[in-house]
This record gives C-alpha cells, sequence and structure tokens, in this order.
C-alpha cells in the first residue's frame, strides 16, 4: 500500500524547496552583483545554492526512508527522488541564467554554471547514446532544461495558488 497522503506531503515539500532554491540563488546572485561581476556572483552563488539544494532533497529522502511509511511508499518516494534530482538541481541554475539573460550576458561564463552542465552531461550523455547517436544528446539537454524549468514552475505554482486565491478574496457568487 502506498500513502499518497505522504506522497503528496513530499512533493509539496519538493517545491517548496526548488521555489526556495530558485529565490535564494537568485538572490544571492543579485546581492553579488553590488560586489562584482555578474559571472563572479554566479560562481559563488551556485555551488552553494546546489548544494543546499541537494541537502534538502536529501534530507527529505531520508526522513521518509526512516519513518514508519510502508515499504511501497518508500519505493515511491526514493523513485520520485532519482527522477526529480536533476529539475531540482536546476532550480538555482535556472535562477542564474534568468538573471544572465536579463542582463543581457552568456551565463556559459560561469565556471559554476559549466561544470553543472558538464555533471549533467555526464548522466545524459550515456542514456541519448544508449538510445540514439550523438545529435540525440543536444535534443536531450535542451529537453532537459525545458521539462525542468516547466516542472519547477508548476511546482511554484502549486505551491503558491492557495496563497494567491487567499490574497484575492473568494469568487463574487451571483444570486439568481
Amino acid at each position: 500500500m502506498v500513502s499518497l497522503a505522504h506522497l503528496k506531503r513530499r512533493l509539496g515539500q519538493y517545491a517548496a524547496v526548488w521555489v526556495g532554491a530558485f529565490l535564494l540563488s537568485g538572490a544571492a546572485i543579485l546581492v553579488g552583483l553590488a560586489f562584482t561581476d555578474l559571472m563572479a556572483a554566479a560562481d559563488l552563488a551556485l555551488p552553494v545554492g546546489l548544494a543546499l539544494t541537494a541537502l534538502a532533497l536529501g534530507a527529505g529522502l531520508v526522513a521518509s526512508l526512516v519513518s514508519r511509511e510502508t515499504v511501497g511508499t518508500k519505493l515511491v518516494v526514493l523513485i520520485l527522488a532519482g527522477l526529480l534530482v536533476l529539475p531540482l538541481l536546476w532550480a538555482p541554475v535556472s535562477a542564474a541564467v534568468a538573471i544572465a539573460f536579463f542582463a543581457d550576458r552568456s551565463i556559459e561564463y560561469s565556471q559554476a554554471y559549466a561544470a553543472f552542465q558538464i555533471g549533467v552531461s555526464q548522466v545524459l550523455f550515456p542514456i541519448s547514446q544508449a538510445l540514439g547517436d550523438g545529435d540525440l544528446f543536444g535534443w536531450v539537454w535542451s529537453a532537459f532544461q525545458w521539462v525542468s524549468t516547466v516542472v519547477g514552475f508548476l511546482a511554484a505554482l502549486v505551491k503558491l495558488w492557495p496563497v494567491l486565491r487567499r490574497v484575492l478574496g473568494p469568487e463574487p457568487v451571483e444570486e439568481t
């Protein structure tokens, strides 16, 4: 038996970590811009953001594994963590990419971004090679970026939607 309540709680925590990683890394980079250039700020903020994000995911995974949940629930949480680790780690990197985009700079000059891209490519390249030829890797990398961004945006939206509904107030009721 799989506990849907536990899975929902873990996915909600995943969404909170994604939003937090994006916002904290983005804020750290923006603060760093007061003292140094964009690439140096990104090189300082990204490793910390990635480490904290991975630590948060790991803490949630360990909490689930040592909980009193069923083996099936623990297995699903483990599989979800494996599937969502790269999209989650994309959160702080996507903050740097967004800031670089608005600053009209190329994030590829950041050593931390390049190291992240190399690390992800070491995971994705063997998968793309097993499924096809070298052209597939470029497509897989682009798909990874888009899927990770969409997953993060949806996670943020799901987490923030109840807050937005409270702020906007109840829907008007039409009297008949």
